[in-house]
């Protein structure tokens, strides 16, 4: 939210510096994220000064241009070559003095410098409107006032706006400070505190006066839930014009664009009070009748960004008796806005229903500044008065007269808030005793009526605008932040838990996996550890009488505690699949349970289990099954965020696996993973492939202890990459090329890639071919050719002895 410090000091003649006032709101919780520098014209015309041209002679080398001498107010009179047709002797004209900063209508800077033109010297410019930035005319200089004195600055003639605008980072529940007059009052509150008493400047609406009623039309709210408050009225023999610079100027600051002189009053009351205010066309309002309803789902509508939409059963319109006109508290129709032919409007303040307006807001992905506001809740006492204002403006700004009565419709009044506040519970809160009379000051200052008072607390009565403080603790909270957080002292003793935790802890480790997985898109699920005795059967690995049984099971399903964490996975995937999800990727962290002769061992693993597509179906991306390639990028994902790298690599041993790998440290098995066994999927009546990984999490976890953070500059120069397209026995894996290779080069070669396989037409049989990439790189100069021709020499030759590869 942006705030034009010159606009809130119309409502607090505040003498400040912008940063002190900025920190005071801050400490009131509206806190200024930014405070921005606003000029109505760019540079604030520094350096530029009225001189007077003293003479204009023709230019001897140019028929177009002028030798004028201009007296700047210095005594020593400057000569300027000048291009206009108007310039004569005698103007009073606005002068760019050599070092001024100019600006284009880009906004590109650029500076007055002594120069020749045509060979005749220059010492500024005799400047136009639009080289200023005052208008948009370039048709010759700027003719000013001839009682102007010479030397006067220009910035002190014209009329340049200069002011600061702080952005206040406005949390959902502050509905009341949406405005400059809501941060003018938060601000008068905040003042007072340091016991500098401001008046708060009220807009006076006074002299509204209703000259005829030529003009009523009538308004029926048939849903007075959606609209709790609506008022209305006309006003006839309006003229459309540009706004005056001053109201051009304040919403400019804050990033508006002014149109004409009826919208920029509603947008103008709009951030100055905080009601949204509509202006329709009364020409184009058929039957002289405003009906607020809803209308039928699947409607058309087109609003005023020249979108048809379609209309939600529970979308709040304001339509005539023919058609709609307005997304209530949303956005305009195209054809009720206000244009330059408009002569009389029917100007609309409401209070809409918060819910309604969010839920419409977000049906149509519309957010303007009036859903803004009304999603949050603004004041409903304040519509009538916020009608008054902008009409008044209008009137002073577009002329007309008011035609009609005002139209309120508030069939039941909203109640103010009624809140027992203890003194005791305030004090408990803040962790220190506020006195008394400061509390019901504060509370007075912000419109927060004692009712009673008591020994022990104040009977209060909350206004309905702060819909955000309906609660003891909410008052509690409003007296901590006026009197200031940074008031509240600290104490000489303070306790406190220090809890020294590993960061290698079980729960730490967990929750780094934890959050990696569901970030590529796993969901954590949690199995019952007890299950049926029968699945050990699928499994020769898995024995009776390794099963720790209980001895009251509460069916033959839950008898025993799991040997495996794979068979609860599986009965999870059937579930779902049951019910039409059959694209899954699940992990689970949980124990296995095994009775020994002698002891009963618990082991903690994590299971990973994916089947289906990797994705959701989606026309912006094509669908990818889950594969071994896919499962064996997630574990490995797992174990190097750990800092587990240098794993050894072995056929699986686990036989409820198709085909997998087993990842070890030396003989510490840390992973097996793999495709699951048909016959064991048939069990649990699921057709599809299930890919399958068994962490074994206590020697993942004693491992990763063992890890150390390693890291290294970036490197200066640059790398280089070389491929290979090697004819290789089909029984030769990627993992001997990629050994060998950084055996044969342990310094330079930084990456061994495989990026393309083929095997088929065009190669002798019991072949295959790999297009394997090499990226070289020395970390204190660059390679030359012949050191890189060294390298993948040797790599040929290696490949080639130990291999038997071939080139293609």
């Amino acid at each position: 939210m942006k705030i034009s410090y010159n606009w809130l000091k119309q409502f607090i003649n505040l003498d400040w510096e912008t940063e002190k006032a900025g920190e005071l709101l801050t400490d009131l919780g509206l806190e200024v994220e930014g405070i921005e520098t606003y000029q109505s014209v760019k540079g604030g015309l520094t350096g530029v000064v009225i001189g007077q041209v003293l003479n204009c002679d023709k230019h001897p080398n140019a028929d177009k241009l002028k030798i004028t001498k201009v007296d700047l107010g210095t005594g020593d009179p400057v000569q300027i070559v000048c291009g206009a047709p108007n310039v004569a002797a005698g103007q009073k004209v606005p002068v760019a003095t050599i070092g001024t900063k100019l600006y284009d209508e880009d906004g590109k800077e650029w500076t007055i410098k002594k120069g020749k033109i045509r060979g005749e010297e220059s010492h500024g410019m005799i400047c136009a409107e639009d080289e200023l930035g005052l208008g948009k005319s370039h048709d010759g200089i700027m003719v000013l006032d001839p009682n102007i004195v010479v030397g006067t600055k220009a910035s002190e003639v014209f009329d340049i706006e200069n002011d600061q605008v702080f952005e206040i980072g406005l949390t959902p529940n502050r509905a009341d400070a949406m405005s400059h007059w809501g941060t003018a009052r938060d601000l008068k509150a905040g003042l007072l505190q340091k016991d500098i008493n401001l008046e708060l400047i009220t807009p006076s609406v006074s002299n509204f006066r209703v000259e005829n009623r030529l003009n009523k039309i009538d308004v029926e709210v048939i849903n007075a839930d959606l609209a709790p408050r609506y008022c209305g009225v006309s006003i006839s023999d309006i003229k459309i014009d540009d706004s005056p610079a001053w109201l051009q100027h304040r919403l400019k600051a804050i990033g508006i664009t002014p149109k004409n002189n009826v919208v920029d009053v509603t947008n103008y009351v709009l951030h100055e009070l905080g009601q949204p205010l509509h202006a329709f066309d009364a020409h184009y309002i058929e039957g002289n009748k405003i009906e607020v309803k809803t209308l039928e789902k699947g409607t058309k509508f087109t609003t005023l960004d020249e979108v048809e939409r379609e209309l939600h059963h529970e979308d709040l319109m304001i339509c005539d008796a023919v058609k709609p006109l307005c997304i209530a508290g949303v956005f305009g129709g195209i054809n009720s806005g206000v244009s330059e032919s408009t002569t009389s409007i029917f100007l609309e303040s409401a209070y809409f229903n918060p819910v309604s307006v969010r839920k419409t807001a977000k049906r149509h992905g519309l957010n303007t500044d009036a859903s803004f506001r009304f999603e949050r809740g603004i004041d409903p006492n304040i519509t009538e008065y916020a009608l008054k204002r902008a009409a008044l403006l209008i009137q002073e700004l577009a002329g007309g007269i008011i035609s009609s009565e005002i139209t309120d419709l508030y069939p039941k009044k909203f109640e103010d808030y009624q809140v027992l506040l203890s003194y005791d519970n305030a004090t408990k809160l803040i962790g220190e005793e506020i006195p008394q009379e400061t509390i019901k000051s504060i509370l007075s200052s912000l419109d927060i009526k004692v009712n009673n008072v008591t020994e022990s607390g104040l009977g209060l009565t909350i206004p309905a605008y702060r819909n955000d403080v309906q609660r003891e603790a909410d008052v509690i909270e409003e007296i901590l932040r006026v009197y200031g957080y940074n008031n509240i002292g600290f104490k000489e003793k303070l306790n406190a838990s220090i809890s020294n935790i590993d960061k290698f802890a079980d729960h730490n480790v967990q929750n780094t996996i934890s959050n990696q997985l569901v970030g590529q898109g796993f969901h954590e699920m949690m199995a019952n550890s007890l299950t049926s005795a029968d699945y050990i059967q699928l499994s020769d690995q898995l024995k009776p009488e390794n099963n720790v049984e209980m001895l009251n099971p509460l069916s033959n399903d839950l008898a025993v505690l799991r040997q495996s964490l794979l068979f609860s996975g599986l009965e999870a995937i059937t579930y779902n699949s049951n019910r039409k999800r059959s694209d899954l990727k699940l992990f689970e962290f949980g124990k296995t349970y095994h009775n020994y002769e002698d002891k009963t061992v618990e082991n903690k693993h994590l299971s990973i289990l994916t089947t289906g597509n990797r994705n959701q179906e989606s026309w912006k991306t094509s669908q990818e099954a889950s594969d071994f390639f896919y499962l064996k990028g997630i574990v490995i994902a797992v174990l190097e965020r750990l800092g587990l790298t240098k794993l050894k690599s072995s056929p699986v041993k686990t036989d409820v696996f198709s085909e997998g790998i087993s990842l070890s440290i030396g003989k510490a098995k840390l992973v097996d993973f793999g495709i699951v066994k048909k016959s064991i999927l048939k069990h649990f009546a699921i057709s599809q492939e299930v890919l399958y990984a068994d962490f074994n999490w206590d020697n993942v976890l004693q491992y990763a202890k063992h890890n150390k953070i390693k890291f290294k500059d970036i490197p200066k120069f640059p790398e280089v990459r070389r491929d290979f397209a090697l004819l290789l026995d089909d029984s030769i894996k990627f993992e001997e090329i990629y050994t060998i290779a950084k055996q044969s080069e342990k310094q330079l070669l930084k990456e061994v890639s495989l990026f393309d396989v083929y095997q088929g037409k065009n190669l002798p049989k019991g072949k295959k071919s790999y297009a394997v990439s090499f990226t070289l790189q020395d970390d204190n100069k660059t390679l030359t050719d012949k050191q890189i021709d060294k390298i993948m020499n040797k790599l040929q030759h290696n490949f080639e002895s130990k291999l038997g590869a071939e080139l293609r």
